[in-house]
């Protein structure tokens, strides 16, 4: 196993006390436990769809009657063209909007029993990633990764031992004092993984993540999502690029006008024994 890899399995078994008082997040025995083809009984989703439909005030349907479950520890992509719902999905999982019909839970809380208030709380157990970055233009890159562990109440000690540790993984320790505007786009969004992943949280979700990079760059940042997931994070990667995802070789959800027309494994679907360097070769074409 890469040492990168051993690295991000220690990361994510150093959850902080905050994290595990969080509403509901997934043990992260849970979450390593094995694939959900296994005959063992799989463990609580962490994702439920049931039946959700989001119409908006213009008439416009982003949802409509979607039902998929997602189970701890997969790496899960949701194609679509834009317009499809994908980002629908994305942001009734983090409660941006509300369904007009249907049940969503993550992590066995239904979503519709959050107040308001504790939106905050709940989004604390939840990496997001964005294809425009949403970076702090006036930070450097350690301090837009520290913030979002001074946002949850982390203390400075803490800050000062994770922070290191996530820039070191994400390839980024040369670069602690660059600001956003002195980075290419690919380092760019190794910042926004870095800062969604800081927390240590059980579920990790990436709305086009890879739209504005080149092929190579790209590869990088799927590696690097990849190596999180193979610490348990579920990820789920909303994408348009079906290339990539059909070299991937993961499981796919395909929505279509709201609704959902195809959930598949999608060719050799190996989950514990492929290295992020196969991983890699699948991207590119290639034999691993």
């Amino acid at each position: 196993m890469a040492a990168t890899e051993r690295h991000v399995r220690r990361l994510h078994r150093s959850r902080d006390d905050g994290a595990r008082t969080a509403p509901q997040p997934v043990p992260a025995t849970q979450a390593a436990a094995a694939p959900v083809s296994s005959p063992i009984a799989p463990a609580a989703p962490v994702i439920e769809f049931d039946d959700v439909s989001k119409h908006y005030g213009t008439g416009n349907v982003g949802l409509d009657g979607a039902s998929f479950t997602i189970h701890p520890g997969e790496f899960v992509f949701l194609v679509g063209s834009t317009g499809s719902g994908k980002s629908t999905i994305m942001r009734l999982l983090i409660k941006e909007y509300e369904p007009t019909a249907g049940r969503i839970a993550v992590a066995g809380r239904d979503l519709s029993q959050i107040k308001r208030k504790q939106v905050p709380h709940y989004r604390r157990n939840i990496g997001m990633v964005f294809q425009d970055f949403k970076l702090l233009p006036n930070r450097t890159v350690t301090d837009n990764v520290a913030y979002a562990l001074q946002v949850t109440g982390s203390g400075r000690r803490e800050i000062r031992e994770k922070v290191p540790d996530i820039l070191r993984l994400t390839g980024l320790s040369t670069k602690l004092h660059n600001y956003p505007d002195q980075l290419s786009g690919g380092e760019q969004q190794r910042v926004a993984v870095a800062r969604a992943f800081v927390n240590h949280p059980p579920l990790l979700l990436a709305d086009e993540p890879t739209g504005n990079l080149d092929p190579e760059t790209s590869i990088g940042i799927m590696q690097l999502l990849y190596r999180i997931n193979r610490t348990g994070t579920t990820v789920v990667v909303a994408t348009h690029d079906h290339n990539m995802v059909d070299r991937m070789r993961r499981r796919v959800i395909e929505v279509s006008k709201g609704r959902v027309i195809r959930d598949e494994k999608v060719g050799s679907y190996r989950v514990q024994d492929e290295s992020t360097r196969e991983f890699g070769a699948l991207l590119r074409g290639q034999d691993a």
